[in-house]
């Protein structure tokens, strides 16, 4: 038995919108060639009724779509896909490559919906079930349900990419260099409104009839910009967010042909707009290659990419929360002017744009990358990585908590890099960074400590001598027992004297004349304590 549909949406038009902003559940159609036609759930317009705005009720474009042209799933799937899986097949689907590919796959189902229908993720990557020092790259497709194109890309990205493991070396260095996540379906009760078993009816909203890319947090219009709490959907992608690392995204949607990149809430750039550029021009220089005449080549932008402000702005979008609130990179692919688009154009769809995803992806490799970790006990720091006066509206990146990686993206070119973290001494690090390639950065911070204003609350005393190579540490004699263990490293927390001494000395002197000017950080040991101190030589 088909499901039962569990919501409505219109197509409407308002000839005078001079009143829409206090009306929710209402949303703007820019890829319509008629003027002031908005998708309207059930909330929105019962709300236009009781503001008497005037409205005329349009046929819904998914309802003049002959439902012979392959909406309807009949056979088995093979790929690449030419025709839609029913909502059961796609559930099926992404549980069986998790088990015929466990050495490199692995499957999250990271919400379940009201409705019962899962929110899912496969993670493949050499080693799925483990965190590597690796980016985190995440695609995410179709949270507008009656956008479908992305959807068949994406389940035949998957696709192509375990079944040919082992077999293409470059794939095999996309799995195994980074961590790839894809979510094909990120609004399934929107994409199966109508039943499980055909997309046909699908609508824009989710089954609350909330538009999912107004309803995120937004950097300049607060946490709830459209006015609606957050969607299950949408609390379900940043809890994901949070969970993960995620360096590099793409959030893909239909009803237009080219690459939106930051930002759309604000009208100044993004920091790394050079970067943005380059990187959107291959996707679309690609797409235009291996595709018929004319695609990613509207009139309005014809190289294929625009900065998402500069087409038409939006509050509470996907891409400006990754990039604001968790520091990710990730722009909105739009692949196709028709959102629900006939089975016949699915392969053309796939074949213009299965390299541009591939290079998109492969781009995560590049950049600069390290480690961060404590300069004496060689634990990883969370610390954020910045450039003075490049770096604006959380364009900066952190280290992670769990292993200290980070990974920035730029154009090439040279960057001094300052890492910082609280309770540690700041680092300037000059980077080169070439084309398509990955500079490697790893850090070590020294830990501030105890200075020396504060030496007499230490249990030893470093007094240099002005007029000497030399100087002094003194012991309180009740203060260590047995033998001592005298240790000093320089900022990069490399080792340069370890000795040995008995607690009964009262004084030892060290010899600096071979010390580089610098902050060092001496370190006395005995069975039981251990005291740090700092030490600056000019």
């Amino acid at each position: 038995m088909l499901s039962a549909q569990k919501h409505q949406e219109w197509l409407v038009q308002i000839p005078d919108s001079s009143g829409l902003n206090e009306v929710r559940g209402v949303y703007y159609d820019r890829t319509d060639n008629r003027r002031n036609v908005y998708y309207v759930a059930q909330q929105g317009l019962q709300a236009l009724k009781e503001k008497n705005i005037a409205f005329k009720v349009l046929q819904h474009p998914n309802q003049i779509i002959d439902k012979n042209a392959g909406l309807y799933q009949k056979n088995n799937l093979s790929f690449p896909l030419v025709t839609y899986p029913t909502y059961p097949q796609y559930d099926s689907l992404m549980a069986a490559y998790a088990q015929n590919y466990p050495s490199i796959c692995a499957l999250d189902t990271f919400a379940v919906l009201p409705s019962g229908k899962n929110l899912l993720m496969l993670i493949i990557d050499d080693q799925p079930d483990m965190e590597e020092n690796e980016a985190e790259f995440f695609y995410t497709s179709t949270m507008h349900g009656d956008e479908t194109g992305g959807y068949i890309m994406m389940l035949n990205l998957i696709d192509t990419l375990l079944k040919n493991y082992g077999k293409v070396p470059w794939i095999n260095q996309l799995v195994d260099d980074i961590k790839i996540c894809i979510n094909p379906l990120a609004n399934p009760d929107g994409l199966y409104a109508g039943n499980d078993f055909s997309v046909a009816g699908a609508t824009r909203t989710n089954a609350n009839g909330v538009d999912l890319n107004r309803n995120f947090p937004d950097p300049e219009d607060g946490q709830h910009p459209d006015g609606f709490n957050w969607q299950p959907e949408t609390k379900a992608f940043m809890d994901l967010a949070d969970s993960m690392n995620f360096t590099m995204s793409s959030n893909l949607h239909s009803g237009a042909e080219l690459v939106n990149y930051p930002w759309d809430t604000w009208g100044h750039v993004h920091s790394n707009e050079d970067w943005w550029v380059e990187v959107s021009k291959e996707y679309a220089d690609t797409a235009q290659t291996y595709s018929s005449t004319g695609y990613f080549s509207s009139f309005q932008f014809p190289e294929g990419y625009t900065n998402g402000y500069a087409w038409y702005s939006i509050s509470g979008g996907r891409q400006d929360y990754m990039n604001y609130f968790h520091s990710c990179r990730e722009m909105t692919l739009e692949i196709a002017n028709q959102k629900v688009l006939p089975v016949s154009e699915l392969l053309p769809l796939w074949n213009a744009n299965k390299r541009s995803l591939l290079n998109y992806m492969a781009r995560a490799k590049y950049g600069v990358s390290g480690t961060v970790t404590d300069s004496l006990t060689g634990d990883p720091l969370k610390a954020k990585v910045y450039v003075n006066n490049f770096d604006a509206d959380s364009s900066h990146v952190y280290s992670r908590v769990s292993n200290g990686y980070y990974h920035r993206y730029f154009s090439a070119g040279n960057y001094e890099l300052i890492f910082s973290s609280p309770g540690y001494e700041t680092k300037k690090m000059p980077v080169s960074i070439a084309p398509f390639q990955n500079q490697n950065v790893d850090v070590k911070l020294a830990p501030k400590d105890i200075s020396i204003e504060k030496q007499q609350e230490n249990p030893f005393s470093i007094f240099p001598n002005p007029a000497s190579d030399k100087f002094y540490i003194n012991f309180d004699k009740n203060a260590f027992t047995g033998n001592l263990q005298i240790r000093i490293y320089n900022s990069e927390g490399e080792l340069i004297i370890a000795d040995k001494r008995s607690s009964k000395q009262r004084e030892i002197q060290v010899l600096t004349k071979d010390f580089p000017p610098g902050i060092y950080l001496v370190q006395i040991l005995d069975y039981h304590t251990s005291n740090i101190q700092k030490l600056i030589i000019e």
